[in-house]
């Protein structure tokens, strides 16, 4: 079955209007004669959205009861039995109540699409995993719900519904988004104009973005070259020297006059080899420095770097390309032609370039025209470089020549002489065309010197041997050099190659040990350094058994571990070229294929693939191991804790009822109850630490799940004096200040935090002990606060570490998790608990804790 269509209503903030929108929506798919229920919709109590939502057919809720209380939630059965055509389910990050098929509502969209059911659905952006933390330090607000990028960027349609801070916060008065009691805080806290300023930034540029992913691929599927100036896209050509900063600055101040500028630096490594002076240390800086302005670094390799250069800046859309000027004399243009610069202008099209001056960098000298060219840009020369040569070695001689037969009776020259400088020229010229032009310039010469200068002149024939053996010895000689050049040019070609590799291997490594997106990103840098149109990553589902030959070409034998690009290849029949990537791996290129000097390099980056496939392996299992060693550590500590510190409340307890049942001892009453008292309280204690020790194995195991309800602080900090015996005549409690919000907490595990708090207090200091609940902006706080001897700052973390204890009065009080366990109670429930040092000397403990605000809620 086709699997169906998904729509997502994207906000800024609630009330913007998404589920209207979304009901509308469905209004209208009914009206066109689809059939349309609401599976699941919130209206929060808005009059205009209730009354929206009538005339739809309604999929009664489902009934879940957890840890007492009745959930409703959307029944995924009925739905999935109603088949409708369309289906409106709003709140797409939503946590379903533990006993349904999921965990998240979106996983149950899942199921519907897959049905063939088409979802319209809502989701606001401080709700999108990349952006949570980002929202919680704007709004101060933590979002506990959140839904996986991916799932909201694969909808098929994204919809941004957007409302200026001013229009939502005037509807927000009114009434229209929160109940009356509710609006003065919302507006002074969640809802001031800077955070919905904020958020509304967020949502555009994050629907900004995926309108452009769609954009790209519909260029890419419509083979479109032309640019699109949709964005400001700025690529700076790095050439690998000091003055690549100096580029990266100019092309960022250049992206930042457009809002959304995007920065993209590239480095094109030639495949004969890096251009001269290239400097890995100063790429790798300038990578970073990239980085660090929001861009992104990009290494590719090219025969002409020109062309390679302009059509990744078409790839990419951009709209501005920045490159540092030439330093090359005029004589060295002429002799060499148009440089990167020029070239590059010339392809560039539509796209916008920017030659940017810059100061030599240090070391660098101009090259003189009259010396040999260097034989790396003699490899990129190619073809061009060797008619030169052949143009050379067929005028120069003459030319020489003639200037000989002028000046050599003036200057006194002997054939000596006129051999020697022709045996010059024909090695000049064999460094600028190769062994076919000093060919060309050998047997040219020779017969010039036997013409004009070997006795008889001006006639072919030669008079004398020893003549005729210097002509022989003269071609030799010159050949002879010519070979010895183009072979050092082989050579340093082969060195330059062997070079422009390891920076491309060194790179991929590098990829592999940072991390970057494990091996979609070393796919990515791959299939851009060798401009393919996609890379793919195959395994073989049955790598045990041998490989059929029929498997080339079956894409079912085949799983698809990653790839990028366009039409990747979903079996090594249908690539381009295909290596091998390890045990039942394979990598399959689409695009072109690379030729074999290419062969080393793909090879070597199969074996980084399949490093970075070992290490995602390899990192679960240490995930896993961590996870067993922390259990082991815990357990090894429990068992430390009770051979101890549980030894003397057992050792009382027993005392105690021992010498109650001694028939021989006759104990008056006042001294049988002492003992019952001190039976008691010792199993008290014994109680109290073994429900630690308990917890804090929950805790460590991620088994103590908080039951978040709201509940008024003021209302549970009395009831945790209570239950601190000791507490009763010296702790005071401030009045709280009126207006104080609800806390999103689990009252019963909030006055064991408080109550935890307190007798720690207590039995650190004899002055009396200050609690205070306060409201700051979206939180609750709870001080309590000691006049004692206090704790050097120092020391503040080990108050929180498992089996400390720091400073306590009596070493049989417990087995040091009390404020181990406060936090890790507090943290569940998400508040922080941190110290604080007393005014005057002493310690506060400040427990912050989540106000009760609708965004949380939601």
């Amino acid at each position: 079955m086709q699997r169906a269509k998904l729509r997502v209503y994207l906000g800024a903030a609630p009330g913007v209007g998404k589920t209207y929108k979304m009901l509308e929506e469905g209004h209208r798919r009914a009206e066109r004669g689809a059939d349309v229920v609401l599976a699941y919709v919130e209206t929060h109590g808005r009059a205009a959205t209730a009354k929206m939502a009538d005339g739809l057919e309604l999929i009664p809720r489902s009934h879940r009861e957890y840890r007492g209380v009745d959930f409703p939630e959307m029944d995924l059965d009925a739905v999935l039995a109603r088949r409708p055509q369309v289906a409106l389910v709003d709140e797409l990050p939503h946590s379903n109540v533990p006993g349904g098929r999921h965990e998240k509502r979106w996983q149950d969209i899942q199921d519907l699409l897959d049905a063939g059911i088409e979802v319209i659905s809502t989701v606001n952006v401080q709700h999108l995993e990349s952006l949570n933390d980002v929202v919680q330090r704007i709004t101060g607000v933590p979002q506990r719900e959140t839904v996986p990028d991916e799932v909201v960027r694969s909808a098929d349609q994204i919809e941004l519904v957007d409302m200026s801070p001013e229009s939502l916060r005037r509807r927000l008065a009114h009434g229209n988004v929160y109940a009356a009691e509710k609006i003065d805080a919302a507006l002074g806290n969640y809802f001031r104009v800077g955070n919905l300023t904020a958020l509304r930034e967020l949502a555009l540029l994050w629907v900004a973005d995926r309108v452009d992913e769609v954009l790209q691929r519909y260029r890419e599927e419509h083979n479109i070259d032309r640019i699109w100036e949709a964005r400001e896209r700025v690529v700076i050509a790095l050439p690998g020297d000091e003055s690549g900063d100096m580029l990266i600055r100019r092309a960022a101040r250049i992206a930042a006059r457009a809002a959304g500028g995007e920065l993209i630096a590239v480095h094109i490594a030639r495949s004969d080899g890096l251009a001269g002076g290239t400097s890995p240390t100063a790429l790798a800086a300038q990578r970073h420095l990239v980085e660090s302005l929001g861009g992104s670094y990009h290494s590719i390799i090219g025969d002409d770097v020109p062309r390679a250069l302009s059509e990744f800046a078409q790839a990419k859309n951009a709209t501005q390309l920045v490159l540092g000027t030439s330093r090359r004399s005029r004589v060295n243009r002429f002799l060499t032609g148009r440089g990167i610069g020029e070239t590059t202008t010339m392809y560039s099209g539509d796209i916008d370039v920017h030659m940017v001056t810059h100061d030599a960098r240090p070391g660098h000298r101009r090259r003189r025209w009259w010396l040999p060219p260097n034989p790396l840009r003699q490899a990129a020369w190619g073809s061009g470089g060797r008619w030169r040569g052949i143009a050379a070695g067929l005028v120069a001689p003459p030319l020489l020549a003639l200037l000989l037969t002028s000046v050599s009776e003036d200057l006194g020259f002997n054939l000596t002489t006129d051999i020697l400088l022709f045996l010059t020229l024909t090695v000049a010229i064999s460094r600028l065309g190769g062994m076919f032009s000093a060919c060309v310039a050998a047997i040219w010469s020779s017969l010039l010197l036997n013409y004009y200068f070997i006795p008889p002149v001006h006639s072919i024939t030669i008079a004398e041997a020893n003549n005729a053996i210097a002509l022989v010895v003269f071609i030799i000689v010159g050949l002879t050099v010519a070979s010895v050049v183009n072979l050092a040019i082989r050579q340093t070609r082969s060195a330059a190659r062997s070079s422009a590799e390891a920076e491309t291997l060194n790179a991929f490594a590098v990829a592999v040990l940072r991390g970057d997106e494990a091996i979609a990103a070393l796919l990515e840098r791959f299939r851009e350094t060798f401009t393919m149109a996609s890379v793919s990553l195959l395994q073989r589902k049955d790598p045990g058994n041998p490989r059929l030959p029929d498997e080339i070409d079956d894409p079912t034998r085949w799983t698809l571990v990653a790839s990028t690009g366009s039409d990747p290849a979903l079996s090594p029949g249908g690539a381009d070229t295909v290596i091998d990537a390890g045990p039942g791996a394979v990598l399959a290129l689409r695009g072109r294929t690379l030729p074999a000097a290419d062969q080393r390099v793909l090879a070597a980056f199969a074996a980084q693939a399949t490093a970075a496939m070992e290490r995602r392996r390899l990192a679960r299992e240490a995930a896993s191991a961590q996870t067993l060693a922390a259990a082991d550590k815990m357990r090894t500590a429990l068992l430390a804790a009770v051979s101890h510190d549980l030894r003397t409340p057992l050792a009382a307890a027993k005392a105690s009822i021992s010498t109650l049942r001694d028939p021989e001892l006759e104990l008056p009453a006042d001294d049988r109850a002492e003992l019952f008292e001190a039976a008691e309280e010792s199993l008290d204690k014994l109680i109290g630490l073994v429900e630690n020790l308990l917890d804090m194995s929950r805790l460590q195991a991620g088994a103590l799940k908080p039951r978040l309800e709201p509940a008024a602080a003021e209302d549970i900090v009395p009831r945790a004096i209570d239950d601190v015996p000791e507490a009763a005549h010296r702790v005071l409690l401030e009045p709280p200040e009126p207006g104080i919000p609800e806390v999103l907490v689990d009252a019963p595990l909030l006055e064991r935090v408080i109550a935890n708090l307190i007798g720690n207090a207590v039995r650190h200091t004899d002055s009396p002990v200050t609690i205070t609940v306060s409201a700051l902006g979206d939180r609750v706080e709870v001080r309590i606060i000691d006049r004692g001897p206090g704790i050097p700052e120092a020391d503040w973390d080990l108050l929180f570490r498992p089996f400390q204890r720091l400073g306590d009065r009596d070493n049989t009080v417990g087995v040091g998790l009390g404020l181990a366990l406060s936090r890790g109670l507090a943290e569940a429930m998400g508040g922080t608990l941190l110290p604080e040092e007393t005014p005057g000397g002493g310690l506060t403990m400040v427990l912050t804790l989540p106000a009760r605000t609708e965004e949380v809620t939601r």
